[in-house]
């Protein structure tokens, strides 16, 4: 393929995907949500349902119902925006301060100077000056950062513009609503995806225009923008999971455990803060995360491809090969999702499930054809790739199957984790079935379910590191963690999906409407929360495939040979990396824990004191409990933080770059076994106690009903799995991703100025 095509094909997927999530919105935005008296009743069958509204049927003002719903959609919406806005306030700050880190320390390297330098890898040549890295590092931070902030903070306006919607149409059908929610998912996925491709893009061509035949820096300064995006992503996951989490438990413990009112019950104080705290957590956390893995895998492989027969023979098509592979898979996701939405209808309750699995199937087996495309027409038949010093000759077909054994690992860990998450399965049901003889026992059966759920992920990722190595180095294991997420936008439409159906059912609970329509939230609800464990899977999986490739990378660009696990040096940070991750959930399981009895107190306080509230004739003060979630999260987000941006720094001025390597080391193994079974342990818990909610089989109508002895032992569950599975677990990919970017940003200067420690003593 030429040059010349390739810089059509990139931005013109980019585009393509845009316009795609703006005619999605433009679909979901045809639904009102204002009353319309004059509109005349439609009679067409469709989904199963006549398109009567339920409403009429029970006697209820449809009037009335729309306003109420509009109402309550605006209330959210103004919470989310902001508590956002609050957050990235804070962050900006710690943004800016962390950007003029960067400069110091990288134009440091060579004592500010404007020469040029010997190029890292081969000493014959001249490259641009530290200086000029220093610089262009630090406005790639800052554009990564930006875009994850716009990737967030879009997300959650899809989010709280939809959820509404899908409360109205479940009128008309679970089908349509299923349409609605999947539809505005799609909307942040595509966006999402299609933006980070093309800022990328146009950053690679801008730095193009000043370091010219200088590859090897130019991709160097790339590596910002990877970390720019996981910067803003920690602290967007932990903020906006401790808000939700602090809401949801609260508005659980007395709610429902206490009063033995429904979960989204008008009366609890704390039911608008637990469904802000789903758009700020779930949606723009989520959306912030994904962004930053897929940036930083982009960054490792082009990192590697700069040293490599692609940089050194200035071979753009095949250089650009990781953004052709994320563009390819715009389309693809593109075709899959009308499978969803166009070609087939959903009809029943049971449909949806498998709905959602098929859009992984699909993807996957189109984007495996995608991929052999890609790789026979960009990529050369026979090339090198940097290998720790030296240049590995690779096949194209070998490449395919690196990024081949990326995309199915993925699959097979969201088939995994649906299994376990899923109250289809005998895992699940065997967790609701432990509540018949109380919490303790539903306890156990969770926790033990989570630390079996992390067995076959971790085979799987095992296999794509050494298919991947094996075949082409560093670089493989790079492109393999881009065939994991080169079906991004398919994946973040499913993750949205799930809390806006949450969204959507706890609309309905407020605005008094039919039971029946309650019935079909549900049932999106509890395939959204299956659907939300696969996508926090699929970016557990992806992180540690991305922090392995960074690792390398950082590995070659610190000048190490090899990473000897006996030096006192590198065992040290082993041991020390590896304890970070129960650092950090120690951290966010307290700060959640801390906020959630502010919460249960004011809770408890406002149905003790304020007069009717219990009888439903005074409307209870939301404002209070989203301050109480706002303030907790802002303040208690900031030491995680901390721990994770400044222990490279530490570690890599103090200790030097190969304690450095340990301490990244230790952090990926412990932190992707802690991630999965946090993740899955909680997404368990949460489905066991819908299965005794939904009472679907003749096994669940046994435990329930609602208010029943397993049932509040189901909810003491679901209470301690709501911190687990949506703050720490998630948070945990990022952190070791994060560092490992960090590390590679600031290479340069732990292998000049680095160990000072060891240079003392």
């Amino acid at each position: 393929m030429s040059d010349l095509a390739t810089e059509i094909l990139i931005p013109l997927c980019a585009v393509i995907g845009i316009l795609f999530s703006l005619a999605q919105w433009l679909l979901v935005s045809r639904v009102k949500v204002t009353p319309d008296r004059s509109a005349p009743a439609p009679s067409n069958k469709k989904n199963g349902y006549n398109d009567y509204l339920i409403e009429e049927e029970d006697g209820i003002s449809d009037h009335t119902v729309v306003a109420k719903c509009a109402e309550i959609q605006n209330a959210i919406s103004e919470g989310a925006t902001s508590f956002l806005f609050t957050e990235y306030q804070y962050v900006g700050c710690f943004m800016v301060a962390f950007a003029i880190l960067i400069f110091l320390f990288l134009g440091s390297v060579q004592s500010f100077s404007m020469k040029s330098q010997p190029c890292t890898y081969n000493q014959q040549k001249m490259c641009k000056p530290a200086l000029a890295t220093a610089l262009f590092s630090t406005i790639s931070f800052l554009l990564g950062a930006v875009t994850s902030v716009v990737s967030g903070f879009l997300g959650m306006k899809i989010a709280t513009y939809a959820n509404a919607r899908t409360t109205l149409e479940a009128r008309k059908g679970v089908g349509k609503a299923f349409i609605t929610a999947f539809r505005s998912g799609a909307v942040m996925g595509f966006l999402l995806a299609a933006n980070g491709l093309l800022v990328l893009y146009i950053v690679i061509n801008l730095f193009k225009l000043y370091y010219g035949d200088d590859w090897e820096g130019l991709f160097e300064a790339i590596t910002g923008y990877g970390l720019g995006g996981s910067s803003m992503a920690l602290f967007g996951r932990v903020g906006g999971g401790i808000y939700t989490k602090a809401a949801d438990v609260g508005a659980d413990l007395v709610g429902k455990l206490e009063r033995n009112i429904p979960e989204d019950d008008p009366r609890n104080p704390a039911v608008i803060a637990d469904n802000v705290g789903d758009n700020v957590g779930d949606i723009a956390g989520m959306g912030s995360d994904l962004f930053g893995s897929y940036a930083e895998s982009s960054c490792a492989a082009l990192v590697v491809a700069s040293i490599s027969s692609f940089g050194i023979n200035h071979e753009f098509t095949a250089m650009c090969y990781p953004l052709i592979i994320s563009s390819v898979g715009i389309i693809v996701c593109l075709i899959t999702t009308l499978f969803a939405t166009d070609f087939f209808e959903i009809k029943a309750v049971k449909e949806i499930e498998p709905a959602l699995k098929n859009q992984l199937i699909i993807s996957t087996v189109l984007m495996t054809v995608g991929i052999a495309v890609v790789s026979w027409i960009a990529l050369p038949s026979s090339f090198t790739i940097f290998n720790f010093g030296s240049q590995k000759v690779v096949k194209n077909w070998q490449l395919f199957l690196c990024v081949g054994v990326g995309l199915w690992a993925g699959l097979i860990i969201g088939f995994v984790t649906e299994y376990y998450t899923s109250n289809a399965y005998s895992p699940v049901q065997d967790v609701a079935d432990s509540c018949r003889t109380g919490a303790a026992t539903n306890v156990i059966f969770g926790l033990a379910l989570g630390y079996k759920s992390v067995i076959i992920p971790i085979f799987a990722i095992a296999v794509s590191i050494f298919v991947s190595f094996s075949f082409a180095a560093m670089y493989g294991i790079a492109v393999a963690a881009l065939g994991m997420l080169s079906t991004i936008a398919t994946g973040l439409a499913i993750d949205a999906y799930g809390p806006i159906s949450d969204n959507a059912g706890g609309i309905a609970e407020m605005a008094g409407m039919s039971h029946r329509i309650r019935e079909r939230t549900d049932a999106l609800d509890a395939a959204g929360n299956t659907t939300a464990a696969i996508g926090k899977g699929f970016a557990i999986g992806s992180a540690a495939l991305v922090s392995l490739a960074l690792f390398g990378a950082f590995v070659s660009r610190a000048g190490i040979s090899t990473v000897d696990v006996l030096s006192p040096k590198v065992f040290i940070g082993l041991i020390v990396g590896a304890m970070l991750p129960y650092w950090f959930s120690a951290m966010t399981m307290k700060s959640v824990g801390s906020a959630a009895l502010k919460m249960v107190e004011e809770v408890r306080r406002q149905f003790n004191t304020i007069p009717g509230l219990m009888e439903g004739t005074t409307k209870p003060d939301y404002a209070t409990c989203v301050k109480i979630s706002t303030d907790a999260s802002i303040k208690e987000m900031i030491p995680p933080g901390a721990l994770v941006m400044l222990t490279p720094l530490i570690v890599g001025t103090f200790f030097g770059v190969e304690t450095l390597s340990g301490i990244l080391a230790g952090s990926l193994v412990s932190g992707v076994q802690i991630a999965i079974s946090a993740s899955n342990t909680g997404g368990a818990w949460d489905n066991a106690k819908k299965y005794i909610e939904a009472g679907a089989s003749e096994h669940a109508r046994t435990l329930g009903p609602k208010g029943s002895e397993p049932h509040k032992a189901a909810v003491i569950g679901d209470t301690i799995g709501d911190p687990l599975k949506d703050t720490s677990g998630p948070s945990l990919n990022i952190l070791i991703k994060l560092m490992a970017v960090e590390s590679l940003v600031f290479a340069p200067f732990f292998a000049t100025h680095g160990g000072l420690l060891f240079k003392i003593f």
